[in-house]
């Protein structure tokens, strides 16, 4: 659920700050998940962190209005367990 109309955007200064400073070639590193991604953020690339490390994420005109975490995952999915993935996984592998 977005914030209230009356009180705006989340938007973090010293990112602002920091897209004003630099030029588009360079990564912004960024801890602040929660901030939301504004017109003068496009064409720029973020390192938006996911609590182990820093995801790039480039910046285009879809992603105004939502917020930096959205980009960057923080759980990695590697399989669901238990003895019938095991015996797929063999007959997986011995097929190849």
């Amino acid at each position: 659920m977005p914030r209230s109309l009356k009180k705006g955007p989340y938007v973090n200064e010293s990112i602002l700050k920091k897209v004003q400073n630099t030029k588009p070639g360079t990564v912004i590193k960024v801890w602040d998940r929660s901030c939301t991604v504004t017109p003068e953020m496009v064409g720029f690339t973020f390192g938006v962190h996911n609590g182990r490390q820093h995801t790039q994420v480039y910046v285009v005109e879809n992603m105004v209005g939502h917020k930096f975490g959205e980009f960057a995952i923080t759980r990695k999915f590697i399989s669901h367990g238990g003895k019938i993935a095991k015996d797929q996984a063999k007959a997986k592998a011995a097929k190849k």
